[in-house]
């Protein structure tokens, strides 16, 4: 696994590289809010050493360039990812997209706004639906969200992390603070809910049973709005999936990467 950088209009994006592109389709994999691309580590080093598989540090995380100018909603955070996907070249073919809870969202929402793109879209416990059921963690974060002095207590996923893997600490909290917030901001909170009668993809949706952040009934709205969704849910698996489950996530997107993407062909030049 190699770490590179590549760069657009001044913007440095960074991601784990392994393998070349080749004549299968590549994997590009987005991980969840406040952590970075290393918490695909476990999960694909089960893959077969001849798949291109690319972790990026989502915007403003990790070695990405961070602006607090910016704005972070779902679409935004899906347009800077589509530069990094055209500065790269990975457009050039379509890609099985692969997104982990807010990552998810994210990967939701760009299968949305570039569908030639993508040959196929896996979700992880993603955010970004209208659950019926609130659950606390919901609630916590909508006292959060709504309290006056939200940007003094950005730290809401550490203790969501069971000890397994911590928040990153170089993100400060002015901007996890500013991230919470556009994620969570009326334009955003529904983003997956309000685009997915636009992606064309096939949808793998993955879910823990013991997910007490995201409820499991979201993979059941998926379904429910795109009946073709393929859902699989995990026993003994709580809301890092990749963390809990490392073996049989890899095994589950392996299989759907191989019944989807094994005819894609490159896009036509327009």
């Amino acid at each position: 696994v190699k770490v590179k950088y590549a760069e657009r209009e001044g913007y440095s994006f960074c991601y784990l590289s392994r393998g070349e592109p080749g004549t299968q389709p590549s994997v590009l994999m987005l991980h969840g809010f406040s952590f970075n691309k290393d918490m695909w580590l476990n999960t694909i080093k089960h893959f077969p050493r001849g798949i291109h598989l690319v972790c990026l540090d989502m915007p403003g995380h990790g070695e990405t360039t961070r602006l607090l100018a910016e704005t972070y909603t779902a679409a935004d955070q899906a347009k800077m990812i589509h530069q990094f996907v055209e500065r790269t070249g990975l457009s050039r073919k379509p890609f099985h997209l692969v997104g982990i809870s807010t990552g998810g969202m994210v990967a939701g929402v760009y299968a949305a706004l570039y569908p030639s793109d993508v040959c196929a879209l896996s979700l992880l416990c993603p955010p970004g639906l209208l659950y019926p059921p609130e659950n606390e963690f919901i609630k916590y974060l909508r006292k959060l969200r709504d309290s006056a002095n939200s940007h003094e207590n950005p730290f809401v996923l550490l203790s969501l992390c069971s000890g397994k893997m911590m928040t990153e600490t170089t993100l400060t909290f002015s901007f996890i603070g500013k991230g919470f917030l556009d994620l969570s901001s009326m334009t955003s909170r529904y983003s997956l809910r309000d685009n997915m009668n636009k992606i064309r993809a096939p949808i793998q949706v993955i879910w823990g049973k013991d997910d007490k952040v995201m409820d499991p009934s979201g993979a059941a709205l998926l379904a429910k709005a795109i009946p073709s969704t393929q859902v699989q849910l995990l026993d003994k698996c709580g809301h890092f999936i990749t963390l809990d489950r490392p073996k049989k996530s890899a095994k589950l997107l392996l299989e759907f990467y191989k019944s989807n993407c094994a005819t894609a062909k490159p896009k036509k030049l327009s």
